[in-house]
């Protein structure tokens, strides 16, 4: 009997260990997952194309860019302040500058303040959406084209909001296999030619 007891508490434990692993595997996707549909944490919204409906009310974004620790790029808003209306369509750039000499490649994070508005503020196209590369000493000019959802006036908190910030970072990742193989035999005619 006493042997059927530890059997138990271990295959309990064994149990809740399992499912421990489960909710914290699926808990980062789960997240994210809210916070696309909920604007959550500064998450942006994204769509296809521009809103149909634009207000007379004006709204200013403000643009921030900033890369983390170590990592060598230069990246800062072409332009810091934009005036829109709320509902318009706004394409803004941001500079990157690689001043290696070696191609690096980097991935933007964003998020809006205030978290609010997060979901309110509409990307249709954006730099951050995918992997850039930059190739040594390569200074670049990234777009991103977003509008302001006119249902922002509608909600208790963000109607109140008069100015969203932007805020992207970079980080370095690692060297797509396409981008890495193309520098591979980049430099490998080089060697040869030398």
């Amino acid at each position: 009997m006493m042997r059927d007891n530890k059997s138990k508490t271990v295959l309990q434990l064994v149990g809740v260990v399992v499912v421990m692993a489960a909710l914290a595997w699926i808990a980062v996707p789960a997240y994210s997952l809210f916070c696309k549909v909920t604007g959550f944490g500064g998450t942006t919204a994204t769509a296809a194309a521009g809103s149909d409906k634009v207000l007379d009310d004006y709204i200013t974004i403000r643009f921030d860019g900033s890369v983390e620790r170590d990592f060598p790029w230069q990246f800062k808003p072409v332009q810091r302040t934009m005036k829109l209306r709320i509902g318009e369509t706004g394409l803004a750039f941001y500079e990157a500058y690689n001043p290696t000499d070696h191609a690096i490649a980097g991935q933007a994070s964003y998020n809006v303040t205030p978290y609010s508005a997060g979901g309110y503020f509409t990307k249709i196209d954006c730099f951050c959406f995918t992997l850039q590369v930059l190739q040594p000493g390569e200074r670049v000019q990234m777009p991103v084209t977003f509008y302001v959802d006119p249902e922002i006036v509608q909600d208790r908190e963000a109607k109140f909001v008069h100015t969203i910030t932007l805020s992207y970072t970079f980080h370095e990742t690692d060297m797509p296999d396409d981008a890495q193989a193309k520098l591979d035999a980049e430099q490998g005619q080089t060697t040869t030619v030398n």
